[in-house]
C-alpha cells in the first residue's frame, strides 16, 4: 500500500475499465451512509468518481466511517458498473464506481470556512483569504484551466506566425507611462532605486531597432493606480511588437490571434474579417469608444429636427450649443411608467438629468412630452427613427459630451436588462483613428496613448498649431463591449519624435531623463514598427463568462490592492530596512 501511485484520475474511468484494479487519489467531496454501505465522492482537478465501502471488511469500514469533507485520500479498488437505475448521468464517471479494498488517508482536513461548492454563500472577502479553497470549487478550477488554454492557445498561433517569445526585464528604470511605478529600492545602491514595468513598451521597441522583428511575450505589468473596482496592482498581457508592416499587418494577425484563442478555448467560431470603424464613429452611434454590437440600438444626433422648438429644454439645448440623442428601442419592450421611472432612475446614476421615452402608435408619438412637440417635430422624428408601430424612442438632450456618454450607457443598460444580447454570443470588432492628443487638468496636451504613438501622416501639417484635431495611428480591438487590445504604429523619426515631446510639453533634458536609452538606440537604426498589447486577465474573463477578472487571476488583489490570503503588503524587519537605508517615517 505504501508504494502505490495513483494509476488514474477521478475523471478518466469509463464502462470500458471494468474489472480493472486502480488507485484512486483525491479529496473527499461527500460522505453519505446509504443502506449500510459508504459512498464517498472522490474529487480531483479532473473529476469525481464514487467509491463503495461495504461493511464485510470491518477494519476498512470503520477507516471510511471517520472520512470527512476535504480529507486527502487514496483509494485502491476494483471498477464496477453501478447498479441498473442508480446511473448518474450528471457525472461523466456517472456509469461506474470503484469498490474500496484498501484506504490510505494522507492528511485529514478541519471544517472549512465555507463549503466547497459552486453556489457557495461566502464574501469575496472571505474567499480571497481562502483562495486555495475557493480554486478547489469546479467554477473557479474551470476559469485556471480556461486561462491556461489561453495561454497556449496564444503561443501555439504566434508562434506558428514566426514570432520569437522574448522576457524583458522585470527591473527596470523609472518611465511613467501614465500610472504611478512600482518603486523598488536598491541595497547595493542605497538610495537608487528599480521599477516595476507598466508595460514592456520601451524593450520591445529596443528588440526591433536590435532586429527581432517578431516579437511576444506574455507579460507581467504593474501599475500602483487608486482603487477601482476591475483593476489589479499586478496583470498580464499578451505583448507583441512587429516592424516593417504597417496597421492593417497587425489588425489582420491580431483578430486571427482572437479567433484562434476564442475557437480552441470555448469552440466558438468568431467571423472574420472584423468590421473596422473611425472612434468618431464610434462616439456618434454607440456613445462610447468600445460598443457592444451583439444588439442594434445604434444612436442618432437628432439636433436639427428641434431648432426653434417650442419644448423649452430643447430650445435650451440646441441654443446653447448642446446636442440632442436618440434610439429607438424594440417593439417587445412595453415602456410602462414604472419602467419609463426606473430609467429615469438609471439615467440620474449614470449623471444625467433624466431621459424622455416616446411611443409610435398609431402613426402618432405618445407619452412623456409629446404634447409639447410640434406636429412636424413628431412626423420628422418618426421618419428619421424610421419608427413603426410599438417602438419606442429614447431621447437625450444636454451637453454634446456628456449627453453622448449617458445615451450611450442607457443603451447598453436596456439592452442588458431587457434581454436583447444573445447568451453565449461574441462579437468584435475594431475602432482606429483615435485623437492623438487629449487635454490634461492643466488644460495641456498630453499623450491619448503614450508619447511614441505615431501621427497620422496627412494630419503632420497641422501637428502643431491644432494637435487636439490630430489623430492617432492607433487601434483597439473590442469584444462584447470590453477593450480587448490596444495598439499602435510608434514613431520611428527622430525628429517627430521630438516635435511630439515639445507638444506634450517634455524639453530634450527631461526626454533624455526619461527615454534616453530609447532615443539613443533610435540613432543606429530603427525599422517602421508597431504593435499591440492584448487584456489577458479581461479577455478570459470575457470567455469563461466571469464578472471580474479577479476571478480568473490565481491569486487577484482587493480593490484596496491587498492580499487577503498572505497579508500583503506587510512591514518588514528592521535589519531590512538597514540594509536598503531606508527608514520608516512612524509618525506619517
Amino acid at each position: 500500500m505504501q508504494k502505490m501511485k495513483r494509476t488514474h484520475t477521478c475523471g478518466e474511468l469509463r464502462a470500458k475499465d471494468v474489472g480493472r484494479k486502480v488507485f484512486l487519489c483525491g479529496w473527499v467531496k461527500r460522505v453519505r451512509h446509504h443502506g449500510g454501505v459508504i459512498f464517498v465522492n472522490l474529487r480531483d482537478r479532473y473529476g469525481i468518481t464514487q467509491i463503495v465501502f461495504n461493511p464485510h471488511n470491518a477494519e476498512l469500514f470503520k477507516l471510511a466511517e471517520s472520512l470527512h469533507m476535504e480529507d486527502v485520500i487514496g483509494v485502491e479498488g476494483t471498477v464496477v458498473m453501478r447498479p441498473e437505475g442508480s446511473e448518474n448521468r450528471e457525472m461523466e464517471t456517472g456509469e461506474i464506481e470503484v469498490v474500496a479494498e484498501s484506504l490510505r488517508v494522507f492528511s485529514r482536513a478541519e471544517t472549512t470556512p465555507f463549503m466547497i461548492v459552486d453556489d457557495v454563500n461566502a464574501s469575496e472577502e472571505l474567499r480571497l483569504k481562502y483562495r486555495y479553497l475557493d480554486l478547489r470549487r469546479d467554477r473557479m478550477k474551470s476559469a485556471i484551466i480556461l486561462r491556461s488554454k489561453a495561454a497556449q492557445a496564444a503561443r501555439e498561433f504566434l508562434l506558428q506566425e514566426n514570432f520569437l517569445e522574448i522576457d524583458t526585464p522585470m527591473l527596470i528604470r523609472s518611465t511613467p507611462e501614465g500610472a504611478r511605478d512600482f518603486i523598488v529600492p536598491s541595497r547595493k545602491h542605497k538610495g537608487l532605486f528599480y521599477a516595476l514595468p507598466q508595460s514592456p513598451q520601451l524593450y520591445k521597441q529596443i528588440l526591433m531597432v536590435a532586429g527581432f522583428d517578431r516579437y511576444f511575450q506574455l507579460a507581467r505589468c504593474f501599475r500602483d493606480e487608486d482603487f477601482r473596482a476591475d483593476r489589479q496592482p499586478e496583470f498580464t498581457q499578451i505583448d507583441i511588437e512587429m516592424s516593417f508592416i504597417d496597421e492593417s499587418d497587425i489588425m489582420s494577425l491580431s483578430e486571427r490571434l482572437l479567433a484562434h484563442i476564442i475557437h480552441k478555448t470555448i469552440g466558438f467560431t468568431l467571423e472574420l474579417p472584423l468590421p473596422r470603424i473611425s472612434y468618431s464613429e464610434a462616439m456618434e452611434k454607440f456613445g462610447c469608444d468600445k460598443p457592444d454590437i451583439r444588439f442594434g440600438m445604434e444612436i442618432s444626433d437628432i439636433t436639427d429636427i428641434f431648432i426653434g422648438s417650442g419644448f423649452r429644454l430643447f430650445a435650451d439645448t440646441v441654443r446653447s450649443g448642446g446636442k440632442i440623442f436618440a434610439f429607438k428601442s424594440e417593439a417587445r419592450i412595453e415602456f410602462t411608467r414604472k419602467r419609463v421611472d426606473l430609467l429615469n432612475e438609471k439615467a440620474k446614476e449614470f449623471g444625467g438629468r433624466g431621459v424622455i421615452v416616446l411611443t409610435f402608435r398609431d402613426n402618432k408619438l405618445e407619452g412623456g412630452v409629446s404634447k409639447f412637440l410640434s406636429t412636424s417635430e413628431t412626423n420628422a422624428l418618426a421618419k428619421r427613427m424610421n419608427l413603426q408601430n410599438g417602438e419606442s424612442v429614447i431621447i437625450c438632450a444636454g451637453a454634446e459630451k456628456e449627453t453622448r456618454e449617458l445615451i450611450g450607457k442607457l443603451r447598453l443598460y436596456i439592452g442588458e436588462s431587457e434581454g436583447l444580447i444573445p447568451p453565449n454570443s461574441f462579437k468584435a470588432l475594431w475602432v482606429k483613428d483615435f485623437p492623438l492628443f487629449e487635454l490634461d487638468e492643466t488644460g495641456i496636451p498630453t499623450p491619448a496613448h503614450h508619447p511614441f504613438t505615431s501621427p497620422q501622416d496627412e494630419d503632420l501639417p497641422i501637428l502643431e498649431e491644432a494637435p487636439l484635431r490630430v489623430r492617432a495611428r492607433a487601434y483597439d480591438l473590442v469584444l462584447n463591449g470590453f477593450e480587448v487590445a490596444s495598439g499602435s504604429i510608434r514613431i520611428s523619426d527622430p525628429e517627430l519624435q521630438k516635435r511630439v515631446f515639445r507638444i506634450i510639453n517634455i524639453d530634450e533634458k527631461e526626454a533624455e531623463d526619461r527615454f534616453g536609452f530609447l532615443l539613443e538606440a533610435f540613432k543606429y537604426g530603427v525599422p517602421p514598427h508597431g504593435g499591440i498589447a492584448f487584456g489577458f486577465d479581461r479577455l478570459v474573463m470575457l470567455l469563461g463568462g466571469f464578472k471580474s477578472i479577479r476571478d480568473v487571476i490565481p491569486f487577484p488583489k482587493t480593490t484596496a490592492a491587498v492580499s487577503l490570503m498572505d497579508g500583503a503588503p506587510a512591514r518588514v524587519s528592521p535589519e531590512q530596512l538597514k540594509e536598503l537605508g531606508i527608514k520608516i517615517d512612524e509618525e506619517k
